[in-house]
């Protein structure tokens, strides 16, 4: 995605396209993510999540660095496209497989910190494109997304499964080779006995996120994600153009694509280990209203310091927030339909990203002056942040393993047996 955006103003002169048609083929590109996240999450609660993550991988990786040989923009959508579903498909799945093998204690943190990895990649994409671009053109920079099929055999050999779908499936032997992998210094006695998921009695995962009181936070949870993804999509597809039209130039504005994810990745580091001490909404909230306030006021500065402070701030109040909310969603929904909860909202949110490279591309048509450009993204940051507010967390799942584990405690029950039978 942070490729796509980085070569929006070649691809714009050498197939003579409109910043419409460059809008377009990002909003064709976030539908098929907003597809893959639904059908793939749907998918890894019958088959696996370690094959879904898998294929999807392949699929991102393979069809983005095939995109350069369309020829034109046509095809290139089409791969672009394709490449989206497994995008959108293998990223819920590794958020819900992270979650579930994550410590407790410090499990929001590593779920947001696992995503800084999105964060990095973007940073690596804007660096090599600057220094690419003007020699090469932009088409082999396309051919980098060929390297995670190189690690493939790795993820198939490494990449546990989850062990909820496993006691599903009566497995319970691999569950304990894959809990001594992790743990090998604390061996499970032989008649250790696991508390298996609970078993869906029929009917869609999509009604059980509406059901127990969660209808409102599911809600909510969906709105806040597509703020989220609309900014995101935004700055990614956008900023170098956006920043081009603010009087700076290609270079520098590739440079404001890093200090997007340098914040993203510092404001997810500090942040969401604050996250399992303050909760998530004291968190996300602030957040969210910074973001809006950076954004409004990135057109007011002729600085080149202030401006590289204020994106930074917007891509801790964006991908940087993205990260902390995955760790939220994922840890509000049961493990049964936990998949499906992570897929559903980042199906959901991607509705933004399919609708804001389109609707930043009309509104550049429109010659309005930068303030105002970036002030119409903010407004998606104020919507985010109000949100989070009305998401009910006295209802969330890590609420009732709080009360489990506040009776085992009185029960004189060590915390440390019941940690290693629930998974």
């Amino acid at each position: 995605m942070v490729i796509f955006g980085s070569v929006v103003p070649a691809l714009m002169e050498e197939w003579s396209i409109s910043t419409v048609t460059v809008g377009a083929i990002g909003s064709y590109s976030a539908a098929g993510t907003a597809i893959g996240a639904v059908v793939f999450g749907l998918l890894a609660d019958k088959i696996g999540r370690k094959k879904v993550i898998i294929i999807c991988t392949i699929m991102f990786s393979l069809f983005t660095a095939l995109s350069p040989f369309a020829g034109g923009p046509v095809l290139f959508t089409i791969m672009r496209v394709i490449a989206g579903l497994g995008l959108g498909g293998v990223m819920p799945n590794v958020i819900a497989l992270s979650t579930e093998y994550a410590p407790k204690k410090i499990r929001g943190a590593i779920v947001s910190f696992i995503f800084c990895g999105y964060s990095l990649g973007a940073i690596a994409a804007a660096m090599l494109s600057k220094s690419l671009l003007p020699e090469v053109g932009w088409k082999p920079i396309f051919w980098i997304a060929a390297i995670p099929l190189v690690f493939i055999p790795i993820l198939m050999k490494q990449l546990p499964e989850s062990a909820n779908f496993l006691l599903l499936k009566g497995k319970d032997e691999e569950v304990r080779k894959i809990l001594s992998r992790i743990s090998p210094e604390e061996k499970l006695a032989p008649n250790t006995v696991f508390i298996r998921p609970t078993v869906s009695k029929g009917g869609s995962p999509i009604v059980q996120l509406f059901k127990n009181k969660l209808a409102l936070s599911t809600v909510m949870f969906w709105i806040s994600c597509f703020s989220c993804f609309v900014l995101i999509y935004a700055m990614n597809t956008w900023l170098p153009k956006l920043m081009i039209e603010a009087g700076y130039s290609l270079s520098n504005s590739l440079l404001f694509v890093v200090a997007l994810n340098v914040g993203a990745i510092v404001g997810t580091i500090i942040f969401g280990r604050l996250t399992d001490h303050w909760g998530f909404k004291k968190v996300m909230v602030p957040l969210y209203f910074i973001g809006a306030v950076a954004l409004s006021a990135i057109g007011l500065t002729n600085n080149t310091a202030i401006a590289y402070i204020l994106i930074g701030i917007i891509g801790a109040a964006s991908v940087g927030v993205q990260n902390i909310s995955n760790a939220f969603v994922s840890q509000y929904y049961q493990p049964e339909v936990r998949s499906t909860g992570v897929g559903a909202t980042m199906a959901f949110g991607r509705v933004g990203g399919i609708v804001a490279p389109t609707f930043v591309g009309v509104l550049l048509t429109m010659n309005l002056s930068a303030q105002m450009n970036f002030t119409f993204i903010g407004a998606a940051a104020l919507l985010g942040g109000i949100a989070i507010l009305f998401v009910q967390e006295k209802h969330a799942a890590y609420r009732k393993d709080e009360a489990i584990d506040a009776e085992s405690s009185s029960a004189n029950m060590p915390l440390a047996d019941m940690d290693k039978v629930r998974v």
